[in-house]
């Protein structure tokens, strides 16, 4: 219903929104699309340093993936089980992710 009483502030408005726009010769096209441009920019960049730090991080990670297999053979293997049995099981992963997302829930309802 308030939507269809119109006052003087709201005609005005209206009347300044239905103006002729005004001719800038195609500024406001350009600076569209320097946003638009610097907008990739920023959208590409990080996945594409991501890709070269990768690839530069690629022999040193595979020296140090052989490195560690050449440790574990001399880990006793008494200590490879105690440290898979700490582990906890996906049950109980399953419930305190369960847990955390009803509280984060409950929260954001109690703001509301």
């Amino acid at each position: 219903m308030a939507e269809r009483i119109k006052d003087a502030e709201d005609r005005l408005l209206e009347s300044l929104f239905e103006s002729a726009p005004v001719a800038d010769d195609g500024f406001s096209v350009q600076i569209v699309r320097r946003v638009n441009r610097g907008l990739w920019m920023r959208r590409l960049t990080l996945p594409i340093a991501a890709v070269i730090g990768g690839v530069i991080a690629f022999k040193p990670l595979a020296s140090l993936l052989t490195a560690l297999a050449g440790f574990s053979s001399i880990i006793p293997a008494d200590t490879l089980t105690i440290a898979a049995s700490s582990i906890p099981q996906m049950q109980t992963v399953l419930l305190g992710a369960v847990l955390v997302g009803a509280a984060l829930f409950g929260a954001r309802m109690l703001e509301d």
